[in-house]
């Protein structure tokens, strides 16, 4: 993507500025303390910095900060709004947080690159995760496509915030072979290779894997690291949600190290959890990992949310086996008897691939969202506590919401820990990511929470990190992992996707029994130098677009 422009006051010839935003606390996202400054802005960009004896900034429009704080404007690494952004200009659940880019087609499942009958069965198997996408005109089938789309955005004027891509793995698997547990031939291969290619090629910033969610599970690690030996080339990087959080998980993420090390791959490891019984204090052993990956020249990221409680799909909890072949081919083994009994048995007794290699504690599993009004009684309880309330076992239950919603219900699954979450974020590779859905009646507050939280609960009240630091985890490294040569810091040049932020008051709104809370303490978000946020209130500016990241010459 080159230098940024020089765009310094110098350079444009004048002092007077579009914006200044005068006594700033800035944290300028490279972790170094906050220093007193106005900030000008012109042509949508960080213009000038005011340093103390030169002329005062003037523009024509001035914004007092009143002692707020500055940061650059806060990157998801990890985000479910593919459909969201189309659907909802508002989109408040995260630019009201200061997200000023997004990452999307997360978890090896997406929108593109498709053809009909993958789309079609991709919008069954994501249900949970967007919508059924019956509100949206799927008008593109691959990744370029999307991204214009989202460019246009609601009638040409854009949308919320800024959005990043991922190849999704699975979704080419799917395309190139459809559900079948098996290797690839070389000729699906190749042509799975052809679309991660043609995707970078048209601005995707790498790709991801959904290693337990069917069909990219089935893929072998050889499959998978000829297809990351594609995206090294692109300079783009891996994005993994691998094989198990729970009982297998530390070797899960030392396969994903040594996968991306043999292709010569980049690797952000997705919502870098350590869950359930058997990892409960055991983040120091992943650390050490990472450490000694890194010392030895590998280059590895991660992202977390900072909540204990995980969310995806009930249906994810099901045994691989059970989803060969597709949504449809699962309803119809979970209609039958016999099949049904045999799920049950590798939920329960042996503890599926889908539920991390752990028995399923059905008091753990709390459903969030139902796609099917009817079942809505549901929501806000865990499965065993509405089995219990209609006198049935928990699995029957299970069953009976798995056929009647279509496979669509979405939970918050209870088995974090809260001394894993801390340490974790603390690494020098950490970065901020929501893993945020936004359907359904009681969705997780990570979804509108993630960000503030990070700065309110965990930096200033539990003082897990210093505020720079933290904004840095969530500013200017993520920026770089995305290698966005003008994004992630307060510097002349760069574009001007800011927060305004109160360090004493910003705290999450959101919370498990009002998840749609918005958050306090952050009444200013730019993108592009345009307030989407001002005195606290979503304004009417579309200022996003698709971030599309363009290969350079030596990477291909």
């Amino acid at each position: 993507m080159g230098n940024p422009p020089a765009t310094s006051a110098t350079a444009n010839g004048n002092r007077t500025m579009d914006l200044v935003i005068r006594d700033a606390l800035v944290i300028d996202g490279t972790g170094t303390p906050r220093h007193r400054a106005d900030v000008g802005i012109k042509d949508g960009r960080i213009a000038a910095l005011h340093k103390e004896g030169a002329p005062r900034l003037t523009g024509a429009r001035t914004l007092d900060a009143h002692g707020l704080a500055l940061s650059p404007g806060f990157i998801d690494m990890h985000a479910h709004s593919d459909l969201a952004l189309l659907r909802d200009p508002d989109h408040s659940a995260k630019a009201a947080q200061g997200v000023t880019l997004e990452v999307l087609g997360q978890d090896g499942l997406s929108y593109a690159p498709t053809d009909d009958r993958t789309l079609t069965e991709v919008r069954k198997a994501i249900t949970g995760w967007n919508g059924d996408g019956s509100d949206i005109d799927f008008t593109w089938r691959d990744v370029g496509g999307y991204l214009d789309r989202l460019d246009h955005g609601f009638d040409g004027n854009g949308i919320a915030v800024n959005a990043a891509y991922l190849i999704p793995q699975g979704t080419v698997r799917m395309y190139a072979m459809g559900w079948e547990d098996r290797e690839a031939t070389p000729q699906e291969l190749d042509r799975m290779r052809q679309l991660v290619a043609e995707g970078l090629e048209q601005g995707a910033v790498g790709m991801s894997s959904g290693l337990t969610y069917t069909p990219g599970m089935y893929a072998p690690d050889a499959e998978l690291t000829e297809l990351c030996k594609v995206v090294a080339r692109y300079g783009g990087y891996y994005c993994p949600h691998h094989r198990s959080y729970g009982a297998g998980a530390l070797r899960a993420y030392e396969e994903m190290v040594d996968l991306t090390r043999a292709a010569g791959c980049a690797l952000h490891l997705a919502h870098a959890t350590m869950n359930f019984g058997v990892n409960e204090g055991r983040a120091p052993e992943l650390l050490a990992l990472l450490d000694q990956a890194l010392a030895t020249g590998s280059d590895i990221t991660l992202d977390t949310y900072p909540y204990t409680p995980g969310c995806t799909t009930l249906a994810a909890m099901l045994p691989s086996w059970a989803g060969e072949g597709g949504p449809e081919t699962v309803l119809a083994r979970l209609r039958d008897d016999a099949a049904a009994e045999r799920i049950r048995h590798a939920m329960e007794v042996v503890g599926s691939d889908g539920c991390h290699g752990v028995p399923i504690d059905w008091e753990t599993i709390e459903i969030s969202g139902v796609s099917e009004p009817g079942l809505a009684s549901f929501v806000g309880r865990t499965v065993a506590e509405s089995a219990r309330a209609r006198g049935e076992a928990p699995w029957t239950t299970a069953r009976r919401l798995l056929i009647d919603d279509g496979l669509g219900s979405t939970i918050l699954q209870h088995v974090g820990h809260e001394e894993n979450v801390r340490a974790i974020m603390r690494h020098r590779v950490h970065t901020g990511g929501s893993d945020g859905i936004l359907q359904g009646d009681k969705p997780h507050p990570r979804a509108y929470g993630t960000f503030p939280h990070y700065l309110g609960h965990y930096a200033r009240d539990l003082g897990v990190l210093p505020l720079e630091e933290m904004v840095a985890h969530l500013t200017s490294r993520p920026a770089a992992r995305l290698r966005l040569p003008d994004r992630g810091l307060i510097k002349e040049g760069y574009r001007a996707d800011l927060v305004l932020f109160d360090p004493e008051t910003v705290a999450a709104g959101s919370t498990f029994e009002h998840p749609r809370t918005l958050p306090t303490g952050i009444p200013y978000v730019l993108i592009d130098g345009r307030f989407v946020i001002e005195d606290g209130r979503r304004t009417d500016v579309l200022a996003g677009r698709a971030v599309r990241r363009t290969p350079t010459p030596h990477s291909i």
